[in-house]
């Protein structure tokens, strides 16, 4: 049985790759010169006006429709996962790279929250993401000290 985040989507092909940069550039063309942006239903070229108002969407979510076109345009799978939902350790796992029993090892740390469904343990969505986040900052700050340190030895880097 498949879960919610094994449903990813993916470009199928090069038109709809065209397709999704195309559109990507149009909306972030459109954010950088307006507050909002209208989207008009067009279907064998004409546009549906009568049959469909006007979609007005937020600058958030079309900075989020964009980033998503951006990814899929490269190639990558794109999920969206609302960030209440519980997720199993499996998924945990697999959304951040690691191997279950090791992911359990974080969560038996503490460092992870979860909670317990019978036997089995749930993770929130959002603390997996905020831990996610706080390893790439860690990281980025033990790169960053490293990179100071190589200047202040003129290392040459």
């Amino acid at each position: 049985m498949s879960s919610e985040l094994d449903r990813d989507f993916v470009l199928e092909n090069e038109e709809e790759v065209a397709l999704a940069k195309a559109a990507q550039r149009c909306i972030v063309s459109a954010l950088d010169h307006s507050r909002a942006i209208s989207i008009v239903i067009v279907e064998d070229g004409i546009e549906r006006l009568d049959q469909s108002p006007l979609l007005r969407l937020p600058p958030k979510v079309l900075r989020l429709l964009a980033d998503m076109l951006g990814s899929l345009a490269q190639g990558k799978a794109v999920a969206i996962v609302p960030k209440e939902r519980d997720v199993t350790t499996q998924e945990a796992a697999v959304f951040l790279n690691v191997s279950r029993p090791y992911l359990v090892r974080l969560l038996e740390e503490g460092k992870i929250a979860y909670h317990k469904v019978g036997t089995h343990r749930r993770l929130r969505f959002a603390d997996v993401v905020q831990y996610k986040e706080d390893r790439q900052k860690r990281s980025q700050d033990a790169l960053q000290r490293l990179a100071d340190q190589a200047q202040e030895l003129n290392m040459g880097y």
